[in-house]
Formats: structure tokens, C-alpha cells, sequence
């Protein structure tokens, strides 16, 4: 898939954050993937071009998990959190994103 397929703009707006968690940490040393909070109606071919375009790494793979939001109460009142969607990104052998020297720059 080459990026010239999807629109430039909608590809800006594909990835919302990284996500830096502890086990967000574990599968990027374990693996080479790294995580990424995406637009809920994001999908894998347009992910994998987000990526390849705004960080120039080549992507080999993506898996989407859909993220239910949980049920929190607000006084009497039962509310829920939104739905989100995260998108496990694996790098080709020897890339890397890093987001910690992206940051203090």
C-alpha cells in the first residue's frame, strides 16, 4: 500500500498519541512495536501509511484492538467513558520511533 492512496489530510488525522505505558514499553523492547491511540474509524492500511509518512520508518505489520469505554458513575448517576481504538504498530527489523528525545526537542 503506498501512501499517495489516502488523503493527505486524513492522514494527519489518523494518529491521535502515542501510548506510553508500562506494557506499552514491554511489547516495544519485546517486539519492535510500538502503540498508538487512532481515530476510531481508522484502518490498518491507512494506520500503516500515517506511520511510514509521519515518522519515515517502514511498518511490516499493524493489529487494531477496539478499546471499550469503561463505566464510571457520576453521583446517582451511571455514566460510561468513549469507546477508543488502539493500533499496535511492528516496525521492520532495525527501525525505531522514539518518543522521549521527540518531546524535550
Amino acid at each position: 500500500m503506498s501512501t499517495q492512496k489516502f488523503n493527505e489530510e486524513r492522514l494527519l488525522n489518523i494518529l491521535l498519541a502515542p501510548q506510553i505505558s508500562e506494557k506499552a514499553t514491554y511489547v516495544a523492547e519485546l517486539n519492535e512495536q510500538v502503540i498508538f491511540r487512532v481515530a476510531s474509524d481508522a484502518t490498518k492500511p491507512e494506520v500503516k501509511a500515517a506511520v511510514e509518512k509521519l515518522f519515515n520508518v517502514t511498518v511490516d505489520s499493524v493489529q487494531i484492538s477496539n478499546v471499550k469505554g469503561k463505566q464510571k458513575r457520576f453521583g446517582r448517576y451511571m455514566g460510561a467513558r468513549k469507546d477508543w481504538k488502539k493500533a499496535y504498530v511492528c516496525l521492520a527489523a532495525g527501525q525505531e520511533i522514539n518518543f522521549a528525545a521527540s518531546e524535550q526537542g
